[in-house]
């Protein structure tokens, strides 16, 4: 487990790779992905049991991203989890890329479900 001072810490790198991906960009959701870089910066460092080289291993606990807008925030905590190489990050919402503008399961390695309208997260866990 990490210390409060590293996970805030981590939150902080989170919240800069976020705002260069929207940046980058020209296009996305600031605020959705920076207000949610503290809890997801603790779920993904102190408790989600994930296994970064293996990302569908079948006993792993799943994230799933309710509001998919928000996704720069679950990309960057995959990137810096070793899903995939930060660099990656500067495509965000290219055409054809691995990093939507909201996540796609079939596209991005660490992504347990597609996300559609917002709310979905809840009844889909339900039924996971």
């Amino acid at each position: 487990m990490m210390s409060d001072d590293e996970l805030r810490q981590t939150a902080t790198v989170m919240r800069q790779h976020i705002l260069r991906m929207i940046y980058t960009a020209k296009s996305g959701h600031p605020g959705s992905s920076l207000s949610a870089a503290d809890l997801v910066t603790v779920l993904y460092w102190d408790e989600l049991d994930i296994r970064p080289d293996e990302p569908r291993w079948p006993n792993r606990d799943r994230f799933l991203l309710s509001k998919g807008h928000a996704c720069p925030v679950q990309y960057t905590a995959l990137a810096m989890r070793g899903y995939f190489d930060l660099e990656r990050l500067a495509t965000l919402r290219q055409l054809d890329g691995t990093l939507q503008g909201h996540p796609d399961m079939h596209k991005t390695p660490g992504v347990d479900y597609t996300t559609g309208s917002l709310g979905h997260g809840l009844s889909l866990g339900l039924g996971m």
